[in-house]
């Protein structure tokens, strides 16, 4: 792939990065996650279901991309690439099950809970969660050990009781709130439960390329805008788009009274502020120069899309 953008139309050339991009980190996660054997070969096969082979791995094309910029190795950006989906495929395995979200259906296919069971289902979540972490602290993600110290702590503030797991603990108390939440409250909530595990893919490659406190907070803040650029777009999806489009169950959020930018400002004003977010997230690319051009289109994608 080359260092800029082609003369094809910007949304094409990241189609097909994002494409080749997941096809590496399914490579990557083949080598890292537990192969199929043993007595554990039940938990191994399922994990290896909920995270290979499906879905877009935005957050691992985050990793990579960002990486990119500074020059870090690939088989060090893939590493902690594959660590974020590990850490993402962890949620969403969680989230499908019955105390949760009690989802049938996950990018195309029956969930994990579904597919096994739920006792297997929760194993699976906790063995992608610690793997996720094992996989950054590893010396092959890199040879300064300060830096692979910085990943964990900062995967761990964005994926905990701070960050998404926090967030996840204010959508359920929302579904029984004796007053809806206001615009402020949904958009913390929506900030830790989906932004902050974004935030971090986008500042990852940073930390990999010790960079320069002012260039993180650039990826930090473009992060935190298209997290919350894309939950919005998440948002319409499911009021709007078809199972077969989005891999998974539609039009189930009004119903369980899910807290959204989307049911306080209505379709056309929710829209309008995921376009400003975007705007505003590439504005914080303005350090960097056509290296950023997929980055760029990222932003505009994550509004656009139909799954």
């Amino acid at each position: 792939m080359s260092e800029t953008m082609t003369d094809a139309a910007p949304a094409e050339t990241l189609k097909a990065a994002m494409a080749e991009a997941a096809s590496e980190v399914d490579e990557a996660l083949d080598a890292l996650l537990p192969k199929e054997e043993g007595d554990e070969r039940k938990l191994f096969a399922a994990m290896r279901y909920a995270t290979m082979g499906g879905g877009k791995k935005m957050r691992a094309f985050l990793v990579l991309e960002g990486a990119r910029q500074f020059g870090v190795a690939r088989d060090s950006a893939l590493r902690a690439a594959a660590a974020v989906e590990m850490l993402h495929a962890y949620s969403l395995v969680h989230d499908d099950l019955p105390a949760m979200d009690d989802d049938d259906l996950r990018r195309g296919k029956p969930t994990v809970h579904k597919a096994w069971d739920e006792a297997t289902a929760i194993l699976v979540g906790d063995a992608l969660q610690t793997q996720a972490f094992a996989t950054l602290a590893a010396p092959e993600t890199h040879p300064d050990p300060a830096v692979r110290a910085e990943l964990c702590l900062h995967l761990a503030q964005a994926s905990g009781a701070r960050g998404m797991v926090g967030g996840q603990m204010l959508d359920i108390m929302a579904e029984s709130a004796t007053a809806p939440l206001d615009e402020a409250a949904i958009v913390r909530l929506q900030q830790l439960k989906t932004g902050r595990l974004i935030e971090f893919a986008a500042e990852a490659g940073a930390i990999l390329g010790k960079a320069a406190a002012q260039t993180r907070q650039c990826l930090l803040f473009y992060g935190r805008e298209i997290g919350a650029a894309f939950q919005i777009a998440d948002d319409l999806l499911d009021l709007t788009a078809t199972p077969e489009e989005t891999g998974k169950a539609t039009g189930k959020d009004a119903g369980a009274g899910k807290a959204t930018l989307l049911g306080l400002l209505g379709p056309e004003r929710a829209r309008a502020q995921a376009e400003r977010l975007v705007q505003q997230a590439k504005g914080h690319l303005e350090h960097f120069d056509e290296r950023a051009d997929l980055l760029r289109a990222l932003a505009d994608h994550v509004i656009r899309r139909r799954n």
